[in-house]
């Protein structure tokens, strides 16, 4: 059976407990009620931003998983102020608490140094967008069109349809090349010096003006670059899409090749001269 000394001294304790509460509650009920005010418009300034925040968020070239969850992190950073705040004018002591999340706050950015620098670099490119999807870039020894940017990391879809992922804190501060959504090709071709050049780069400008990959703004590049040993350059630099660099390329050259042998332009190769001078020796 129960000590009737010990059921006695809980209930005595119970009871103390209860009028201290009734007691604190009558003494700060004005700070309560303007606490529990505090939370309420918190909660609803917090969902009333995070919808204004969201809607600015969609009008930029942003994806949707991102865009949520900075929604969320704003509420909740609302959320924790409002709690905050709230506690304190209920008559709590925050200092404590604040200087507790502080400290814990240290401690897991220390260990997530390497998370967290993802993190801060993923929303500089987001909100300063040195490039957007689409975009061809070369960064940090890498180049490919940019697929994805995400929170931590971007990917790009390089030339052999192979994906590269790069954590965005290897974006942030490098030397960015960013071609945009087209390219320039660098191309070009040697003819011999008694080659009519006027009607030479007169076929290279029809063939790109044939070309569906070429663009015609802006406008195509062809003329004489360099007057070699064994020929004469004419560089070709036309502007296609991104998809379209290499078939352009190729189909480019096909393309020459066959109108300058049609046309009977020559494409010298290098070559040497050797005489000998004197006699044979025996």
């Amino acid at each position: 059976m129960d000590n009737p000394a010990n059921v006695s001294s809980s209930s005595g304790g119970a009871l103390a407990w209860k009028d201290k509460l009734i007691e604190y509650i009558v003494v700060h009920a004005g700070a309560l009620v303007s606490a529990a005010i505090i939370v309420v418009v918190g909660f609803i300034a917090a969902g009333w931003i995070g919808r204004l925040f969201e809607s600015w968020l969609s009008r930029k070239a942003m994806e949707p998983p991102v865009r949520m969850l900075l929604t969320r992190i704003v509420r909740l950073l609302i959320v924790a102020l409002t709690l905050v705040v709230a506690l304190g004018t209920a008559g709590m002591d925050v200092t404590a608490l604040i200087a507790g999340i502080g400290v814990a706050g240290v401690g897991v950015g220390l260990a997530l140094q390497g998370v967290l620098g993802n993190l801060v670099a993923g929303m500089t490119i987001i909100f300063t967008k040195p490039f957007r999807v689409g975009d061809y870039i070369e960064i940090a020894g890498v180049s490919g069109q940019v697929q994805q940017i995400e929170l931590f990391s971007t990917m790009l879809l390089h030339t052999d349809m192979s994906r590269v992922m790069i954590p965005n804190r290897k974006l942030v501060g490098e030397i960015l090349h960013n071609y945009g959504q087209i390219r320039q090709l660098d191309m070009g071709v040697g003819v011999g010096y008694s080659t009519d050049m006027v009607s030479a780069q007169k076929i290279v400008r029809e063939i790109l003006a044939a070309n569906t990959r070429v663009l015609k703004d802006p406008a195509p590049f062809v003329g004489i670059t360099d007057l070699g040993d064994f020929s004469i350059q004419i560089t070709v630099k036309p502007w296609t899409k991104v998809a379209d660099y290499l078939p352009a390329q190729v189909e480019i050259y096909e393309e020459i090749l066959n109108r300058f042998r049609v046309n009977k332009i020559e494409i010298p190769f290098p070559q040497r001269e050797i005489r000998l001078l004197g006699g044979t020796p025996n």
